[in-house]
């Protein structure tokens, strides 16, 4: 059998892989192990016979963790234990209730324990001087001293504290209308539990004053608590003093004018002072005449003349009088001085503080007036007087907020008042509760005006920086405007022609903005000038035309005069016709004529001698009646006179006009000449009765009916000129001449 050797490093090996089986069990177990955390920041506070208390970081899983305190004192042989109050989950704690006093010397040392382990903190050691703390002090009275002025006397009992230690007390004390505190240190040695007093002095009287208490071991980082308060008032004493201003109204024409007088409590004057009463004297500068005048009132109007006047006002109550108080009211033409160069106002940790700066080092008095910017009811004014400075200050919860205030700086060198500097100022800004009253004007054809009024005072909230105007047309894009706060107009231009906008504005201060409510408005199709321009073209030209009309009818008459009113052709002169002269009308030979109506046996007149007359006889209506009718009259009074029968005689007629049945009917000749038509002339009534009457007398006998046929227009006149045949004899002489 073969033996098996085992070299050394195999069997080391082996050993140190049994070694590292049984090891890592404990190793996981160590390196899972979660140890609770190390108590740091342990403080301590030693509250003077009653206990000491410990307090350290606790850990965030405190609930599974136990703390224990380990204090160790006088000789290192004495200890004791306490266990842990958790407050919270950052913080744990530990008192002592054993009674522990100063100076002995202790050690201690938090343990913290959870399942997986414990952890310790470092040792802490401090002296219980340094951590002692008392209990407050208990004020028992604040009285004033009787025959002593502005003083009370604080009386308070001490708290328990280490024999013959040093107290360091702090007392505070304010009046009853302020919220600022004034502090005053003083110590006292510890003796026992005795009754301690404080006289406070130099304070305001007759003013109520709020005090409190609270003191420290002289060693020790930790005070009291304040003591509660208690309140104490100081003697009356007669009136401090008056501080006097005015308001000069506007002069009239005579220099008459109204001052207002004010006054009130001087600076540092008693809070609850009391005044009775108010006396007032004025005077003219440079006179002793006075007037005395007594009121319960701050303030008094008076009337007063154009020239300068002093004012003098004292207060006064059962004690006596306060200083007297005097006030200069300037001429009413004298000016002022000017220094103040420019002021400024700005916000500071909730105070408003108003700087100003002046050319003149030697006026170190100021006085500062303040007032709502209201639009309706009269402003309540405020001033208060400042000296050596040039900067005031008041606190922002004394001012309204969102409220414009005006501030006004007066420059005062001793009597005399200088020009005065005006500011406006807001304690508080937002966005304005009102929108800027909206709308739009002159629109026309691509332009529009929009106007908008101001937002009331009390409603703007703020100093209005800008308005912004939106506009936007129909289904179209918007577009906007950003103007200062002084423009209340402004004019949109490039618009589109006979299209509907919607318009709106904006009013932004610097805390935010308003949109006012939305105007529609719609551009014109077309302007006014343009309607003008149309109408001056066209008046234009209707006024050339007339004035070349005028001047051709001046330069030739005759032919505006055709053509404004043409003429008539006169038939007289035309050419269609021979017309006969005067001279041919008394040749018609009426001897011929009239004998050949005297002869017996001539019965008719021949229609072919009618036709050649009146071929030749186309008259026009007027001289033809005339004519004819008067030859005829006096043909037929030949004839009559003549006694001869004439039995074809003419006379005027109108269309198929008859004569009456008494006379003889004669035989008309039926022959006439073709192509001839016979012509009727048109009489007048008159000349007709006239033929009429003529023919009645001298011709009595005779039985025959006359005809006349009715007219025919002739072809060659324009007027409607009617002729007349005149039926002859058959027997005359010219008509056989003619055949």
């Amino acid at each position: 059998m073969k033996a098996t050797c085992f070299k050394p490093a195999d069997i080391n090996s082996r050993v140190m892989w049994t070694w590292t089986v049984w090891m890592l069990p404990l190793l996981s177990k160590f390196i899972l192990a979660d140890l609770p955390a190390k108590p740091e920041n342990i403080s301590c506070i030693l509250y003077y016979r009653k206990n000491l208390t410990c307090s350290w970081s606790a850990d965030s899983r405190a609930k599974y963790t136990e703390y224990r305190v380990n204090r160790t004192y006088y000789d290192g042989n004495n200890s004791d234990m306490c266990g842990s109050n958790s407050n919270s989950e950052h913080r744990a704690s530990c008192s002592y209730y054993s009674g522990i006093t100063p100076p002995l010397p202790y050690t201690l040392q938090v343990e913290a324990r959870n399942a997986d382990g414990i952890i310790q903190s470092d040792l802490f050691h401090e002296e219980l001087e340094t951590i002692i703390k008392t209990e407050a002090p208990e004020i028992l009275s604040v009285k004033p001293i009787l025959g002593v002025r502005r003083m009370v006397q604080v009386k308070w009992k001490s708290p328990p504290a280490p024999r013959y230690y040093i107290l360091t007390y702090t007392l505070r004390l304010r009046t009853v209308d302020s919220r600022h505190w004034m502090y005053v240190n003083f110590r006292r040695q510890v003796l026992t539990e005795a009754i301690e007093t404080y006289n406070l002095t130099e304070l305001q009287a007759f003013t109520k004053y709020v005090v409190s208490l609270r003191c420290k071991v002289e060693e020790s980082r930790f005070w009291s608590d304040w003591s509660q308060e208690k309140t104490g008032t100081t003697e009356e004493e007669a009136p401090y003093g008056l501080d006097v201003w005015r308001v000069l109204g506007p002069a009239e024409a005579d220099g008459i004018r109204t001052v207002q007088v004010l006054w009130k409590k001087a600076k540092g004057a008693p809070v609850l002072e009391k005044n009775f009463g108010y006396t007032l004297w004025y005077f003219p500068e440079n006179t002793t005449l006075r007037r005395t005048q007594n009121t319960t009132e701050q303030q008094y109007k008076l009337t007063l003349e154009g020239k300068a006047y002093w004012v003098c006002v004292v207060a006064y109550n059962t004690l006596g009088k306060s200083p007297v108080a005097k006030l200069r009211i300037p001429a009413v033409e004298e000016k002022a001085f000017q220094c103040i160069k420019f002021v400024q106002a700005r916000l500071t940790q909730g105070q408003l503080v108003v700087e100003w700066q002046s050319s003149k080092p030697e006026v170190n008095m100021w006085v500062l007036e303040w007032f709502k910017d209201v639009d309706s009811e009269p402003p309540t004014l405020s001033w208060e007087s400042v000296s050596h400075t040039w900067n005031w200050t008041i606190e922002q919860d004394q001012l309204e907020s969102f409220w414009c205030y005006n501030i006004t700086v007066y420059p005062v060198l001793q009597h005399l008042v200088g020009e005065p500097y005006s500011i406006q100022a807001y304690v508080k800004e937002g966005a304005p509760s009102a929108s800027p009253a909206t709308k739009a004007e002159n629109v026309g054809v691509k332009t529009a005006t929009i106007t908008w009024k101001e937002i009331p005072k009390s409603q703007r909230r703020g100093f209005i920086r800008n308005y912004t105007i939106f506009y936007q047309a129909e289904d179209g894009k918007e577009f906007s405007k950003t103007v200062n706060s002084t423009i209340l107009q402004y004019d949109l231009e490039s618009l589109t022609r006979k299209t509907s906008y919607t318009v709106w504005i904006m009013a932004s201060t610097s805390v935010g903005g308003i949109n006012s409510t939305s105007i529609n408005f719609k551009t014109l199709s077309i302007s006014i000038h343009e309607i003008i321009l149309i109408s001056f073209l066209v008046g234009g030209g209707l006024l050339i035309l007339i004035i070349l009309v005028v001047a051709y009818g001046l330069r030739k008459p005759n032919k505006l005069k055709l053509l404004c009113w043409p003429s008539i052709p006169n038939p007289a002169k035309s050419s269609v016709a021979i017309w006969p002269s005067n001279d041919s009308k008394n040749k018609l030979n009426l001897k011929e004529f009239g004998d050949s109506m005297s002869t017996e046996d001539d019965k008719t007149l021949k229609s072919s001698a009618a036709s050649d007359l009146i071929d030749k006889l186309v008259v026009n209506y007027e001289n033809f009646l005339e004519e004819v009718s008067i030859e005829e009259s006096r043909k037929g009074q030949e004839v009559v006179l003549g006694g001869e029968e004439n039995k074809y005689v003419t006379f005027p007629s109108g269309p198929t006009c008859q004569l009456e049945k008494t006379f003889e009917e004669v035989p008309v000749s039926t022959d006439r000449p073709p192509g001839k038509s016979s012509l009727c002339s048109v009489m007048s009534e008159e000349s007709y009765l006239e033929s009429e009457e003529q023919f009645l007398s001298s011709a009595p006998s005779l039985n025959q009916d006359y005809f006349c046929e009715e007219d025919v227009p002739n072809p060659y006149l324009k007027n409607s000129v009617t002729t007349r045949e005149f039926l002859m004899s058959e027997n005359s002489p010219d008509q056989s001449k003619r055949d």
